[in-house]
């Protein structure tokens, strides 16, 4: 049985995950939390498989308490769930070692997918993301790399090899 941490502000938000998870035979709700604060010592307490964070929280944001949560666990799993669907926020969270980032607007079936996957380890995102990651990445220029020196027995030096 896969234990979710649910960490949002809003609890018809909360209620609604509980009810989408609860749903299957699977994964469960291990506790719930308001705010980072919250997440923070309710995932020390429960030690779940996976925190479904949001971003935007009072007092500690998702970023921060993703953060402290991985000082204090370094294996713990974090998935973002935010109405966030720009670098802005997703590249912070990821330096924040989020496992994965999904927009609220997420189909129902793809989340709980992606719980079960980030739990088994993979690195998700919602297929917009992923899609403008994917771009950005092909098109950014790459740095050639420097030729290695000629190591030509005229220009080598002496080796003791």
């Amino acid at each position: 049985m896969i234990r979710v941490l649910l960490a949002d502000d809003q609890r018809l938000i909360r209620a609604g995950l509980r009810m989408l998870i609860e749903d299957t035979d699977d994964i469960t709700v291990a506790g719930e939390a308001a705010d980072g604060v919250e997440a923070v010592r309710l995932h020390t307490e429960l030690r779940p498989d996976l925190v479904i964070m949001d971003l935007r929280m009072p007092g500690l944001d998702g970023i921060g308490a993703t953060r402290q949560i991985l000082t204090t666990d370094p294996r713990a799993k974090v998935l973002v769930l935010t109405t966030f669907d720009d670098d802005e926020h997703l590249f912070p969270a990821l330096s924040a070692g989020a496992t994965g980032y999904f927009v609220k607007d997420t189909d129902p079936t793809v989340l709980l997918d992606a719980i079960r996957r980030t739990v088994e380890g993979d690195l998700l995102f919602s297929p917009t993301l992923l899609r403008r990651l994917v771009t950005r990445a092909l098109t950014t220029p790459r740095e050639t790399p420097s030729p290695p020196p000629d190591l030509t027995p005229a220009n080598a030096t002496s080796c003791a090899w």
